[in-house]
């Protein structure tokens, strides 16, 4: 992976959350961070699949792990993981915040809704 190709090193997370489960009162599984705009979206095991479709639709090919304690990059054009720079803070959303989440919308059968 270039180093800035695809990487706005400017670029801070929109949220804590994934961006279109919090305008449908959605909830996800994990949180991706779009490293060319910021962009926070749930992973592809959750319902809503945004971070994903997000990168289709805007033309960013890469994500970064917006969960505490990873750093990992995903090449989505590649379907590979990648190697990336540190990007603005803050790193993952708030610890406090569950995995799923939000609190209090995540149904009880969530893992029964997860996609493989």
């Amino acid at each position: 992976m270039s180093t800035h190709q695809g990487i706005d090193l400017t670029a801070v997370p929109s949220g804590t959350g994934c961006v279109e489960c919090e305008e449908t009162a959605g909830w996800w599984l994990h949180l991706r961070r779009c490293a060319q705009c910021g962009h926070i979206g749930c992973c592809d095991s959750s319902p809503g699949e945004h971070a994903s479709q997000h990168a289709a639709s805007a033309g960013h090919p890469y994500v970064q792990s917006f969960e505490p304690g990873e750093d990992w990059f995903w090449d989505y054009p590649h379907e590979q993981y990648a190697e990336g720079p540190r990007l603005p803070d803050p790193q993952s959303h708030p610890i406090s915040q569950p995995a799923p989440g939000p609190a209090g919308r995540v149904p009880a059968d969530w893992q029964q809704r997860l996609h493989p």
